[in-house]
């Protein structure tokens, strides 16, 4: 594998972090050469996480990440908080489970979008890891 030549670390305080991090994920793909469609799939499921940072943890960090090599064009996305954690990480990947009277549509909507998509969770820490990648 080669090393990814791009790499940006985005803290996740306020709503504009949110804007940050979305446009980063796009402009990333935009450069990689990843279709419209694809762009909005990232930019979308980069706006969820980092909205849930501020929802239930209050700030966090995501790293997007150009992790391509010699077979794959991919992006990498790590969205970390200290929060309280996810108490059961299986019922939150349902569709129509909710803690915040929303849709429930979140993180299954966001594991749905994304080509490769990890979650851990725990008091003081959860992280959510998604990808994209298309063949060269």
């Amino acid at each position: 594998m080669t090393e990814a030549f791009a790499s940006e670390l985005i803290p996740i305080r306020t709503p504009t972090d949110i804007v940050t991090a979305r446009r980063a994920a796009r402009t990333l793909c935009e450069r990689l050469g990843f279709g419209k469609a694809d762009q909005t799939r990232l930019a979308t499921a980069v706006s969820e996480l980092t909205r849930n940072v501020i929802q239930y943890a209050g700030e966090g960090s995501c790293q997007i990440s150009d992790t391509s090599d010699a077979r794959y064009r991919r992006i990498r996305v790590l969205v970390e908080d200290h929060g309280p954690g996810i108490p059961d990480t299986t019922l939150a990947l349902t569709d129509g489970y909710s803690t915040s009277g929303g849709l429930g549509a979140g993180l299954p909507g966001t594991r749905r979008l994304v080509d490769d998509f990890g979650i851990e969770s725990m008091p003081g820490l959860t992280r959510i890891t998604i990808a994209l990648q298309k063949p060269l």
